[in-house]
């Protein structure tokens, strides 16, 4: 479904990507990235998280001679989803509006390898995929009254999806990654007739790359994970809306050892919070560094302090 999302999504996330990239002003650049945090673990966009959809940013870290070098600017592997911005179009109902996909129903039934099981509830969808990587989702539809469903339809209003993306991924260089990923998303009020909708979930990815490089051999683990807690979107007709309430954390750890050389490691933290006014606010915090920006909603471009 994150697929049939991106078009919609590209004039929201080059908005973001354009204002975070700007080095030139104090009153909008942000702390700068390592290369560790431009992409994300390999297959992790394959679960519900807060990150932006897969747009070609997606792949195994591989650390640059040297080290890590300087990045480049903005927020965490390629900016905020956009749901999360107002960045998706309106529409009520299941399949329309932000977070009307309501999970990762399209990952395993592209491969027609889905399965409804009467006795828990439960799709179950798996996909495996030619770069080696495993995708299962594992999801319950609902109607309002608690009703099971074996298929979403109109009167689906809630959806708890929760996807596992596993594997050995090994690049043309040779360098062979070990990925990790999982989510657990709860979406309610998707019916028609719901006037709002609500989000919490938890993602967490892990990879581990081991290869050669001009420096040696080497080992780069990333951590990188996110938390949804109480994300409120009124869902209004005639035009997109942005969440008014909730709170999205999100943090990358990353650690590169060469053969011969001190391990380093880096980190960083965004907390973005909604109050129920047209602009969020985001804090940064990268090796012990803090900055805040604030975020116009929906599409804006954010500035930081």
């Amino acid at each position: 479904m994150k697929g049939m999302l991106q078009g919609t999504a590209v004039a929201a996330i080059a908005l973001l990507a354009a204002a975070c990239m700007d080095t030139t002003s104090p009153s909008t650049s942000v702390l700068s990235l390592t290369d560790a945090f431009v992409t994300l673990p390999a297959g992790f966009t394959s679960t519900n998280n807060t990150f932006a959809p897969s747009n070609g940013i997606e792949g195994a870290f591989l650390p640059p001679r040297g080290g890590h070098g300087p990045g480049g600017e903005g927020m965490m592997g390629g900016g905020l989803g956009p749901d999360f911005m107002g960045g998706i179009g309106f529409g009520r109902g299941f399949g329309q509006g932000p977070f009307g996909h309501g999970g990762p129903f399209g990952h395993g039934d592209e491969a027609g390898n889905c399965s409804f099981s009467s006795g828990t509830g439960l799709v179950t969808c798996t996909e495996t995929r030619d770069n080696g990587l495993t995708i299962v989702s594992v999801t319950s539809f609902k109607k309002a009254d608690g009703t099971v469903q074996s298929a979403p339809d109109s009167t689906t209003d809630r959806v708890n999806a929760q996807i596992t993306a596993t594997g050995t991924v090994t690049r043309h260089d040779s360098a062979v990654s070990v990925v990790n990923n999982s989510s657990n998303q709860t979406i309610t009020g998707l019916s028609v007739g719901s006037t709002q909708r609500t989000v919490d979930g938890t993602s967490r990815g892990s990879e581990s790359t081991t290869g050669t490089n001009a420096d040696g051999p080497f080992t780069a683990s990333r951590l990188v994970g996110d938390t949804t807690s109480g994300l409120v979107i009124p869902i209004v007709s005639g035009r997109p809306t942005y969440p008014t309430a909730g709170t999205v954390i999100r943090s990358m750890t990353a650690t590169v050892a060469i053969q011969g050389q001190t391990p380093t490691t880096h980190s960083r933290r965004e907390v973005i919070t909604y109050n129920g006014t047209a602009t969020a606010t985001i804090v940064i915090t990268q090796d012990g560094t803090t900055k805040t920006c604030s975020l116009p909603l929906p599409r804006g471009m954010p500035s930081c302090q």
